[in-house]
């Protein structure tokens, strides 16, 4: 029953193995895009909240450039390939054990 459960893990090893390594490229390239955004969001808001006057669309502009900066959804999403790898470990820890 075993050696079953085995067959049945390895095609999903091989496509965990290949999932992880094209979100780990993907997810690198989206951080340096969303860094970039961040950047020039966090200048947007800055201007408006302190050249402008517009306290509403500065904080708004503000908390998008946090989303966008490697400490919010790049992060979250680096979380997330990092438990897929995790799992694809895992598998293959039972596959060879």
């Amino acid at each position: 029953m075993r050696i079953i459960l085995k067959i049945i893990a390895a095609p999903f090893v091989l496509a965990l193995t290949l999932l992880v390594a094209v979100l780990n490229f993907s997810v690198s390239l989206a951080s340096w895009v969303f860094g970039i955004l961040a950047f020039f969001l966090a200048l947007c808001g800055l201007f408006e909240l302190f050249i402008q006057g517009n306290p509403q669309w500065g904080i708004t502009g503000l908390v998008l450039a946090f989303l966008l900066s490697p400490f919010g959804l790049p992060a979250a999403a680096e979380w997330l390939v990092c438990k897929l790898d995790d799992l694809n470990y895992s598998l293959k820890s039972f596959i060879t054990g």
